[in-house]
């Protein structure tokens, strides 16, 4: 199991409705149906661009392929500097209310089980298979560097 908490980074198109709805759900301050704005302001201060972001992660999810994508280019064009690995993972969610919400918890029983692995870097791939199995939903998985 890792000795720290994972650090999770989940990233969509707008900002504003999966991503925020993972956030949502990995901070466990689940209190309803909320308004989707008055969601986004009590989780985070502003929109923020992942571009922009020069926070370590351990696990950067995706919510559609485009943006996986985008992810990747932004990282790779990075200069590597620490070699520390960031593993890439896309889960496609619908963007609406309904599906943000069966994501995001299934982003956050992804990133538990991942957090509990003893070898997240050899056992990732077996999971995410698991959760592909499960879920009925194609994952896509790239390993950067930072």
């Amino acid at each position: 199991m890792p000795s720290h908490p994972l650090r999770v980074a989940v990233v969509c198109s707008s900002n504003q409705n999966r991503s925020m709805e993972a956030h949502n759900i990995l901070r466990y301050t689940q209190n309803g149906i909320l308004h989707m704005l008055e969601r986004n302001k009590r989780i985070k201060p502003r929109p923020e661009r992942f571009q922009n972001c020069k926070d370590p992660f351990d696990l950067i999810i995706t919510c559609e392929e485009r943006v996986y994508d985008q992810v990747l280019e932004d990282l790779n064009s990075r200069e590597q500097e620490t070699f520390q690995p960031v593993h890439v993972i896309n889960v496609d969610i619908q963007d609406n209310h309904e599906e943000a919400t069966l994501g995001a918890f299934l982003i956050c029983e992804l990133c538990q089980c991942i957090q509990h692995t003893d070898d997240m870097e050899n056992e990732i791939d077996e999971l995410l298979q698991e959760f592909e199995e499960k879920s009925n939903r194609p994952f896509l998985h790239t390993v950067c560097f930072y």
